[in-house]
C-alpha cells in the first residue's frame, strides 16, 4: 500500500462510507486538530513520567484515535468507533483522583514549571482548540454529543495533570499576578 493516493489533489477527502468532502469542511478542522493534539501528546510521552500518568495519557492516545474515527463517520446509525458515556466517565475518575493529590486553586495559574507539565499544557490549548472546531461543527452537521463532552473533560483532565506533574516534581504553580 503506499502512503500517497492522489485521490486528493483535487481538494477533496474521504470519509468513512466512502463520501468526498472538501479539505476545508468543518468535519476535516475538527477531526484535525484532534489529530494534531494527539500528536502533542506523542511529545509528552517523550518525556520521563510517573508510570500511572504514563499509562493514562498512552490510554488517551488511543482514545483520541477513537475521538477522530468519530468525527470522521457523519453515519451516526454506524456505532462502531465512538465516544462513549465511560469513556467520559473514566476522565472524569482521574479528573477527582488527581485533584485528591492538589492544593484547592485559589489563583488562575499559568502554564509552566516543567517541561513535561509544559508541553501537557499545550496539548490542553490544542484540545480547547479541538473542541471548540468540534462545537462549529456540530453546528453545520450532526455528530455525537459525547465527542464535545469528551475534549471538555480532557482538557480538564490536562490542566489537572500539568499541576500534578509540577506537584510530583517539586515545583510550585506559577501564579498569575497583573
Amino acid at each position: 500500500m503506499k502512503i500517497y493516493t492522489k485521490t486528493g489533489d483535487d481538494g477533496n477527502t474521504g470519509l468513512q462510507g466512502n463520501l468526498r468532502i472538501s479539505k476545508s469542511h468543518p468535519r476535516i478542522f475538527a477531526y484535525g486538530a484532534v489529530d494534531e493534539a494527539n500528536a502533542a501528546l506523542g511529545i509528552v510521552l517523550t518525556n520521563q513520567l510517573d508510570e500511572d500518568i504514563f499509562e493514562i495519557l498512552r490510554k488517551i492516545q488511543n482514545n483520541l484515535f477513537v475521538v477522530g474515527s468519530d468525527l470522521s463517520n457523519p453515519n451516526l446509525n454506524d456505532v462502531k468507533n465512538r465516544v462513549t458515556l465511560e469513556m467520559i466517565q473514566e476522565l472524569e475518575q482521574y479528573i477527582d483522583k488527581f485533584e485528591s493529590e492538589l492544593p484547592p486553586l485559589t489563583n488562575f495559574i499559568l502554564p509552566g514549571g516543567s517541561i513535561s507539565a509544559s508541553q501537557l499544557h499545550f496539548t490542553r490549548t490544542i484540545i480547547r482548540r479541538a473542541e471548540t472546531l468540534t462545537v462549529q461543527l456540530a453546528e453545520k452537521d450532526e455528530i455525537n454529543s459525547n465527542c464535545i463532552i469528551y475534549l471538555n473533560r480532557l482538557s480538564d483532565l490536562f490542566f489537572v495533570m500539568g499541576r500534578l506533574i509540577n506537584k510530583r516534581n517539586g515545583k510550585e504553580d506559577i501564579i498569575w499576578k497583573i
